[in-house]
C-alpha cells in the first residue's frame, strides 16, 4: 500500500515527452527577454544622458551660466581640472567642484553682468 502511494505522487518518467520539459533553453528565454528590456528602458538612456553630461562638463568656457546641484547660478570666471570659479553676484565668487555642475542655465546676457551693475550706480 505504501508503494503505490509512492508512485502516485512521483512525477513523470523524462523520457515519457509529455508536457513542459523544454530543457535549459525554456527557462533561460524569459531571463535573456527581461535583461533586454531593462537594458533599452533603463540603461541606455542613462548612459545616453552620463554622456552628454560628460561632454557638457568638457565644453566648459569663461562666460557660461551654469546652474550646480546645490541650486546656485552663475556665470563661469575661472576654470581648471577639478575646480570651477563660479561668480554668483557682482564681485561674490565661489569655488564648486566640476562634478557637482548640474547643467547649463542659459545665455549670459539674461541677467546684467558685474560691469553692467556698476556701470549704473
Amino acid at each position: 500500500m505504501f508503494t503505490e502511494l509512492a508512485y502516485a505522487m512521483g512525477g513523470a518518467p523524462s523520457g515519457s515527452g509529455g508536457g513542459t520539459s523544454g530543457g535549459g533553453l525554456g527557462a533561460l528565454l524569459p531571463l535573456v527577454l527581461m535583461f533586454v528590456i531593462f537594458y533599452f528602458l533603463l540603461i541606455r538612456p542613462q548612459q545616453k544622458k552620463a554622456k552628454t553630461h560628460r561632454e557638457m562638463l568638457t565644453n566648459l568656457h569663461k562666460g557660461d551660466r551654469i546652474v550646480t546641484s546645490g541650486g546656485l547660478i552663475g556665470e563661469v570666471t575661472g576654470i581648471s581640472d577639478t575646480v570651477i570659479t563660479l561668480e554668483i553676484a557682482p564681485k561674490i565668487r565661489v569655488k564648486v567642484s566640476r562634478s557637482h555642475i548640474a547643467g547649463l542655465s542659459g545665455p549670459a546676457s539674461s541677467e546684467p553682468s558685474s560691469t553692467e551693475v556698476e556701470k549704473k550706480s
